[in-house]
């Protein structure tokens, strides 16, 4: 599901070419600017000389879960991992944003190291609530994923041109009531973006939707704002978020905000359930429901241009 252009402003032979590659099955699309025209690709097909690079997001593994939206999330994360060694493009860098583990458990931990050991990329992690629940702490997730992270793990990094920043909102977080940056975070990101050019392209990515998707669920971070307007002077700003297992976006001038699906199991859409949580399905529909996020970075183009691919899709 690209974004990187108004469909309304292409021409018509690149209306023809999103046809075409929305046809494609099994690729993602990505919007290239080559000579200052908005082009589409199959991932599989770009040019050479585009300047891009892949990454991927994967989130709500949640290793340990054992009830019947789906009995064996091992089995659904092993897939999402075999959809990410068969790209076209081999990604840069995986990003798991959060709920690795269900109960916060030595031995989840320790599974989830071993089957996310055999991805093709560096692993970048930020914990979920469900990865903080040893003493409210998150002593264990921080002993594994916390070296060289800042205050209860956030921290941020360059790669290929782009400014990665790692947000933590679940600290002291209660199901039902909206998550929080804290004071102690936002002076760190206020720092860290002084040394950030505004042409740089960002990518922030948090546990829970830094956007008020559904605050009776909790489906939101309640001093989000405050982390938005420090990001908008920045020409290209990409947030993504795990938390609520299935897709929801919105766009707010240069930031996108984009909401991944789970490994694991899926969650029913805001407020059509008494209460978030395990949503059961037909056992031939849940892999309709599961899925990663392939976000492609391409040199010259505003936005970032991201694709979800379900665990159904051929």
């Amino acid at each position: 599901m690209p974004h990187s252009t108004d469909p309304e402003t292409l021409t018509a032979p690149s209306r023809r070419n999103l046809l075409k590659c929305s046809a494609w099955a099994g690729t993602g699309i990505a919007w290239v600017m080559l000579g200052g025209i908005p082009r589409a690709f199959a991932i599989d097909a770009l040019p050479e000389n585009a300047g891009h690079f892949l990454f991927v997001q994967i989130s709500d593994t949640h290793i340990g879960f054992n009830k019947p939206a789906n009995p064996d999330p091992i089995k659904t994360l092993k897939e999402a991992i075999e959809k990410i060694k068969a790209l076209p493009i081999s990604p840069s860098l995986v990003l798991h944003t959060g709920d690795i583990t269900h109960l916060s458990r030595a031995a989840e931990f320790d599974t989830a190291a071993q089957l996310l050991g055999e991805l093709p990329a560096p692993v970048r992690y930020i914990p979920g609530e469900h990865d903080m629940l040893d003493e409210g702490t998150g002593k264990l997730y921080l002993e594994r994923y916390g070296k060289g992270t800042k205050g209860a793990g956030w921290y941020s990094y360059d790669l290929a041109g782009v400014h990665f920043i790692a947000l933590v909102n679940v600290i002291g977080f209660d199901s039902g009531k909206e998550a929080s940056l804290g004071a102690e975070q936002l002076s760190w990101m206020q720092d860290d973006l002084r040394a950030v050019s505004h042409s740089t392209p960002i990518v922030v990515y948090a546990h829970i939707p830094l956007w008020d998707i559904y605050a009776p669920w909790g489906w939101g971070t309640t001093d989000a704002e405050v982390a938005v307007q420090m990001l908008r002077p920045y020409g290209s700003v990409t947030v993504l978020n795990g938390h609520i297992h299935q897709i929801q976006q919105k766009v707010e001038g240069n930031i996108t905000f984009h909401t991944a699906r789970g490994t694991a199991y899926p969650q029913p859409a805001p407020g059509a359930a008494p209460s978030p949580g395990p949503l059961t399905v037909p056992a031939e529909q849940l892999r309709t429901y599961l899925g990663i996020t392939n976000i492609l970075v391409s040199r010259g183009a505003k936005a970032l241009a991201i694709h979800d691919t379900a665990l159904a899709d051929i």
